[in-house]
């Protein structure tokens, strides 16, 4: 469904996310405990009365990292379906965060949108609570802008190869990608594994850079979707590529 936990992280279930211990937090410092923002955002969802049809979790550094991506059945395409992801950390490396995203049906794809909704490093749970209702309020609007974005790539043609060529090796130069994956970017989107991006699209260009990155760590992966937000407009800001 799109959550890559390769370089040592683990997919895991629920039960294993609320085994993971919470640190002692400070007087400045309350860390949030993992399956609390898990079912804040559960609570949230179902008072909206969206239904959650399949969820992945996954846990980074010891337990220290958690990234999560829920889909959700309410979807206005056939190709992809809405999907909300979440991140937290008991490291102070980030802070709660939220962020909308679909899920493209035929490779299990993420993209995400631009705006990541929280981010507050330490509340109480009823703060945490309240941000979350609020925050999946906000990830309407941007439910619907990513989707109206993805619809246009689809009908919006590269000129040639070179092109695509040049907006890659653009890409690998704002860091969305390493450059040692400028070929194997080329080289899926001029033979993709899925039939469905055989068209040479922004679509499909997008597919060939969410395939090469799957092989990377959350962190990376997580930095890797920021910048290809903003490469391709998904942050509903003028795409850079472009």
């Amino acid at each position: 469904m799109g959550l890559c936990m390769s370089g040592g992280g683990q997919i895991v279930d629920r039960q294993a996310v609320a085994l993971v211990n919470t640190p002692i937090g400070t007087e400045s410092w309350k860390p949030v405990p993992h399956i609390e923002v898990i079912d804040a955002v559960t609570e949230v969802v179902k008072a909206h009365k969206w239904e959650i049809t399949e969820e992945h979790f996954g846990l980074a550094r010891e337990g220290q990292k958690l990234f999560g991506v829920m889909k959700i059945n309410k979807s206005s395409c056939l190709d992809w379906t809405r999907c909300i992801g979440l991140r937290n950390s008991h490291d102070k490396s980030f802070s709660v965060g939220l962020t909308a995203g679909i899920s493209v049906m035929v490779c299990s794809n993420m993209a995400f949108g631009g705006t990541t909704i929280i981010k507050r490093r330490h509340t109480s749970r009823i703060e945490l609570a309240q941000l979350v209702d609020v925050a999946v309020n906000e990830l309407e609007n941007e439910f619907l802008m990513l989707e109206k974005v993805c619809e246009d790539m689809k009908i919006q043609y590269l000129q040639n190869d070179d092109e695509a060529r040049s907006k890659i090796v653009r890409a690998a130069e704002i860091g969305a990608i390493n450059s040692s994956d400028i070929v194997p970017v080329f080289r899926e989107f001029k033979q993709p594994r899925h039939e469905e991006f055989a068209e040479p699209t922004r679509w499909s260009l997008l597919n060939a850079f969410t395939e090469t990155i799957k092989k990377y760590t959350p962190q990376r992966v997580d930095y890797s979707y920021s910048a290809l937000n903003r490469c391709f407009g998904l942050d509903g800001n003028r795409p850079e590529l472009w």
